[in-house]
């Protein structure tokens, strides 16, 4: 956790780093906004809004889940706390239903110099998707990231939860009515942070949507025509900032394991279920579908660039898939593998049911 400290920015709250300080504290001012809290891209000063939201949705699920191993640990309000201090700068992004900003900073000027985020002098722009220029996957990840969030924070701060799932729904509704990909209206994000489709956060954050309301609609959406456009079921992916669909399978597959009082479109779901079976499957070395992109020790590898993404994010699915099948009593894993060549072990079945989110939700 102490790495989301090290990249925060603005006016930092019990610090811990002793090399750190506070930072752009007047992002945003130039619009009347207060941006300056957020975390830092890299060793940079920039701020992108789509990697930034995707970070604060994948934690809200680690929280959601492991919640209270990280209690245990003493982690778990630390993890908040990072969590809140995303949240409060893509709240306060998001001043109008039509309107986000997604980017803080020149990524030409900032990179061009290597000083401490302390000493920054030059001129902080603001970049925004609004219905001139559509951003749908920029704004779905973060409607994502705030109905997931909304659920870490329902049981702490009920005002600020419903605050969350409010921009969550309106980032939505922004998203699917004027749908087209950042990377076409502001071209100037390819170099850094390309989104090569939008469909998969739209069906990323529906499905946090729904179990963050529980809403009908948001099931229709991703069984419906938009599913059927988008999913690509059947065919496992790279879970990654710019694609959400292995992560959407396991999300969902959630729901017809756990979801005791039924859902409409249930075959629909059971999709998604399967796709997170073929996800999986691809990750086992044993299996006849497994991926050949390994090192020689075996270790998923895809891409030079951010090398280990990929290995991590397998990790964090498999876990999560794996505990899933053990909390809703399913020992044995089959899709696509023999029986008799994978013990119920294969895909690291722990012993721990994932309950941390129900006491959550209960409270």
């Amino acid at each position: 956790m102490q790495f989301f400290d090290v990249q925060k920015s603005g006016k930092l709250v019990n610090n811990k780093i002793s090399w750190r300080g506070n930072s752009a504290l007047k992002d945003g001012s130039e619009e009347h906004l207060d941006l300056s809290k957020g975390m830092y891209d890299a060793g940079d000063h920039m701020k992108f809004g789509f990697p930034m939201a995707f970070t604060a949705t994948v934690l809200s699920w680690a929280i959601l889940e492991y919640g209270d191993q990280m209690e245990a640990l003493n982690q778990l309000e630390p993890a908040q706390n990072s969590l809140r201090w995303i949240t409060d700068y893509l709240i306060n992004a998001h001043p109008q239903k039509d309107v986000l900003y997604i980017q803080v900073g020149d990524p030409e000027l900032d990179h061009e110099c290597w000083d401490r985020p302390e000493d920054m002098r030059g001129r902080r722009p603001l970049t925004q998707v609004n219905i001139s220029y559509p951003g749908t996957e920029v704004a779905a990840e973060t409607a994502a990231a705030m109905a997931s969030a909304s659920l870490v924070f329902k049981s702490i701060d009920s005002t600020y939860s419903s605050n969350l799932l409010k921009h969550a729904k309106d980032l939505f509704g922004f998203a699917d009515k004027n749908r087209g990909s950042y990377s076409e209206s502001i071209p100037e994000v390819q170099k850094y942070y390309n989104s090569t489709s939008y469909g998969d956060e739209l069906l990323w954050a529906a499905g946090w949507l729904y179990h963050a309301t529980g809403d009908q609609a948001y099931i229709d959406f991703v069984t419906g025509k938009d599913g059927e456009e988008f999913a690509d079921w059947g065919t496992p992916t790279w879970f990654s900032w710019d694609n959400k669909l292995a992560g959407t399978d396991v999300l969902l597959s959630r729901i017809s394991l756990f979801d005791a009082k039924g859902t409409a479109n249930s075959d629909g779901i059971e999709k998604y279920k399967a796709s997170a079976e073929a996800v999986m499957c691809s990750l086992l070395p044993k299996s006849p579908a497994a991926t050949e992109s390994r090192t020689d020790g075996g270790m998923i590898w895809v891409t030079e660039w951010n090398a280990l993404q990929h290995a991590t994010s397998s990790a964090f699915l498999a876990v999560l898939y794996s505990d899933y099948l053990k909390a809703s009593g399913l020992r044995r894993y089959h899709a696509r593998v023999n029986p008799s060549k994978q013990s119920s072990s294969a895909i690291l079945l722990f012993h721990r049911p994932t309950m941390f989110w129900a006491k959550t939700l209960r409270k």
